[in-house]
């Protein structure tokens, strides 16, 4: 099922019982119109459910390019996606959430309203993100979500160089093991000139622009053995 204002790009699959562009389920919507803007060559698997916006929201729930969305996964309104993600079975954004570029959400995460996902971050399955959650890292759990270090595997898979890679590990050293407070780790990040490079300073600008605050709680030894396990 296809309706409301919707815009689908070219090479789009859409499979069976999936609703595209469907009212969102926003009880202060009074059907105004609003919209719903699909990219190129994505792919919504079996009963997808993707909800156009809101006026509060900004009237656009907008999908980028190359997205795959597997069964059963919910979009909610005025949500903004990125390009090349991957969204496991059954995970949900609430409203107004941000994906960006090449973010991985796996199979029964949730991600709460208004929150973000950086670039090139992995969800992993089944977990709860209730703030922004950073990109280039692993965020796994529920109530609270931690950080697994950096998502090195995702990244040399996507080409970037192991000096980034390095720079990146060492950035979140300071951040989450250092003992200075996240003002103080940002500061010495940007003052530290062997970490100057623009991946680097698109994490420091993600945590200073963060509303909702920044999953920041590391995995403790015994997190990291169940989730080996």
């Amino acid at each position: 099922m296809i309706d409301g204002w919707t815009t689908i790009g070219d090479e789009t699959q859409v499979y069976p019982f999936a609703s595209i562009g469907q009212i969102p389920q926003d009880l202060k919507f009074r059907g105004e119109e609003s919209r719903l803007e699909i990219g190129a060559n994505n792919i919504f698997r079996e009963f997808v459910t993707i909800h156009r916006g809101t006026r509060g929201g900004g009237g656009v729930t907008s999908i980028g390019d190359r997205n795959v969305f597997m069964a059963y996964v919910h979009v909610a309104h005025d949500c903004h996606v990125g390009n090349d993600t991957i969204f496991g079975n059954t995970a949900t954004l609430g409203g107004h959430v941000t994906v960006e570029d090449f973010a991985n959400i796996a199979a029964g995460s949730g991600v709460h309203q208004f929150c973000r996902v950086g670039r090139h971050a992995f969800i992993g399955g089944y977990s709860v993100v209730t703030k922004d959650a950073l990109p280039y890292a692993k965020t796994v759990g529920s109530r609270p979500a931690r950080i697994f270090g950096v998502n090195t595997i995702g990244l040399m898979r996507r080409g970037f160089p192991p000096e980034v890679v390095s720079k990146l590990k060492r950035t979140f050293r300071y951040l989450m093991q250092s003992k200075l407070n996240t003002t103080g780790a940002l500061t010495r990040i940007e003052q530290d000139r062997s970490l100057a490079c623009e991946e680097v300073q698109y994490l420091v600008n993600f945590v200073r622009s963060a509303q909702r605050g920044v999953i920041l709680r590391r995995a403790t030894r015994r997190t990291e053995e169940m989730a080996e396990e």
